[in-house]
This record gives C-alpha cells, sequence and structure tokens, in this order.
C-alpha cells in the first residue's frame, strides 16, 4: 500500500512539473524571449574587439584539382589559413580534423572559404593532396589544398604572413611548421582578435578554445 501511495504521488509531482514547464516555455515563445536570447549571443559576439593587421601577399598555387588559385578566388569572402603536409605525424591531424569542424559551421555560406598551403610540395601533388581531401571529408568548393614552388610557399608563410614554416631534420616528419589559423577578411588582409587591448595573431589550430573563438570570429566578419 505505501509503495502504491508513493507512486501515485511520484506521478502527480511529475505531472505539475511537467505542466509548469510547458507553461513557462509557452510564456517565453509568446513573449519572443528565446528570440531575445539569441540576439542577446549574437549581440554579444559583436562586442568582440577585431584588429586589421596586413594584406595577404598576392600569391598563384595549384590545388587538389589541378586548378591554379589566387587571391582573387577568395575576393569577397572570409577565409581561413594554414600550413600544412599531408604525412605530419603530430599537429597536422588534430588541426585539420578541426579545420572540418570549422567547414561543417559554415556549411550553408557560400561566402567563406579555406587555403591549406602544404609546406611539403615535393610529395604532396594535387594527386595527394586530392586523397587527403576526401579523407578528411572537404565538402566546400572554396577549400584549397595548394602546392607549388617551395621557396614561394616559405616566401609566403615566414615573411608574408608570418606563420613559421620549415625543414627541421629532427622534427617529426622532417618538417616544422606553426600551427596557427588565421582569419583573413573580405578585403585581402588578416585579421585579429584583441585581448586585453592587444591583437593576438593567429588561433591555435590544436586548441579547442582557440578553434571556438575562430568560429565565432568567422561568424562576426561573414555578418559584415
Amino acid at each position: 500500500m505505501k509503495n502504491k501511495n508513493y507512486v501515485i504521488g511520484l506521478t502527480a509531482v511529475i505531472v505539475i512539473f511537467g505542466i509548469f514547464t510547458i507553461r513557462m516555455v509557452s510564456k517565453k515563445i509568446g513573449n519572443n524571449s528565446v528570440v531575445d536570447d539569441d540576439r542577446h549571443r549574437v549581440a554579444a559576439e559583436e562586442y568582440v574587439e577585431m584588429k586589421r593587421m596586413g594584406k595577404v601577399p598576392n600569391f598563384s598555387f595549384t590545388d587538389q584539382n589541378g586548378k591554379t588559385i589566387t587571391n582573387e578566388d577568395y575576393k569577397g569572402k572570409v577565409y581561413v589559413i594554414e600550413f600544412f603536409f599531408t604525412t605530419c605525424p603530430s599537429i597536422c591531424p588534430i588541426m585539420n580534423r578541426n579545420m572540418v569542424r570549422v567547414q561543417d559551421e559554415f556549411v550553408t555560406k557560400d561566402n567563406f572559404g579555406i587555403a591549406s598551403f602544404t609546406i611539403d610540395p615535393e610529395h604532396d601533388t594535387p594527386e595527394v593532396l586530392l586523397e587527403y581531401a576526401k579523407k578528411h571529408k572537404v565538402t566546400n568548393p572554396d577549400w584549397h589544398f595548394l602546392t607549388g614552388d617551395r621557396n614561394e610557399i616559405y616566401t609566403l608563410a615566414n615573411k608574408g604572413l608570418m606563420i613559421y614554416a620549415g625543414e627541421g631534420s629532427a622534427a617529426n616528419g622532417g618538417f616544422e611548421h606553426s600551427g596557427q589559423f588565421l582569419i583573413v577578411d573580405k578585403e585581402g588582409y588578416v585579421i585579429c582578435r584583441v585581448v586585453n587591448g592587444n591583437p593576438v595573431y593567429g588561433y591555435d589550430g590544436t586548441n579547442n578554445k582557440e578553434v571556438e573563438n575562430l568560429i565565432t570570429d568567422i561568424g562576426i566578419e561573414l555578418r559584415k
């Protein structure tokens, strides 16, 4: 008998709680509070301060489909730059898992792209890059894996974008490079988030929090 009364009492509590919850949600929807919450989230993002840095130097390389890709192909788009190589055994797999996450976040945006420059162009031919793209489930037609002259790639990285890339016999895979992602705005300038009054150059492509910040800041730029 006690068990029966307990079950009846528990059921009554659940029903009452359910009715209360439905009323509160309905009231919130009726007051447009759900919409307001989303607006507040977007408004909070707008308070992120961004700073323009240098303009991306002109470049011309070949992508995984054998197509020549230049700055002009990214004109009017927000895009992310990274340097990697397909046989990298350390940070590149993490970076490109996170880059796929970024791709998927903006899957409906036709004004968003990615430029992944290999630092091992002798090995990373268009055919190799195409297989790499398929393996990583690349779906954005504006995600280009780029190969070409080694010196031009290294000059772009080290002098043009201030992102380290080079050979390193002691490094895993024989190459060394930064794990930073860079955002480029619609006019071709690298942009950075300002933290405590100082611009922070790039986003650590191996760090989940940094990638979240990257996604937030891309969203801000796309809405401009």
